[in-house]
């Protein structure tokens, strides 16, 4: 029972570290906030138009795009961390199959890259 412990202390370590700093970030928070808003600062700021204009209005799509490449990556990150914490276990094929994911992502963030979808005008 002490050996499997040990190998769950690392987690639990990073699982205490994360909600520490979590902690200390909503307290620093609570105590440097500056509370003076104004109008503009706590108006509702959605996806770039006021939220009870007409349903019809032109808007630029870049903020969907943004949105669903922050998805991709974000997805990319949560299959890497398990594969990250069994790399020793894992077999060559696996280490492979991943290097595979990471080109064909690496190969998608290239094109939308050069495609200027990243570019704010």
């Amino acid at each position: 029972m002490d050996a499997l412990l040990r190998e769950y202390l690392p987690v639990v370590i990073l699982l205490a570290v994360a909600v520490g700093l979590g902690l200390v970030l909503i307290l620093a928070a609570a105590v440097i906030a500056v509370r003076n808003p104004d109008p503009e600062k706590v108006s509702t700021y959605e996806c770039g138009f006021n939220a009870f204009d007409d349903a019809r209005m032109r808007f630029d799509v870049r903020f969907y795009l943004v949105s669903i490449l922050f998805i991709i990556f974000d997805l990319e990150v949560a299959f890497l961390f398990p594969w990250a914490v069994a790399f020793g276990d894992l077999s060559l094929t696996a280490f492979w199959s991943m290097m595979a994911f990471l080109v064909v992502l690496a190969v998608g963030f290239a094109y939308e890259w050069k495609k200027g979808a990243l570019e704010w005008e």
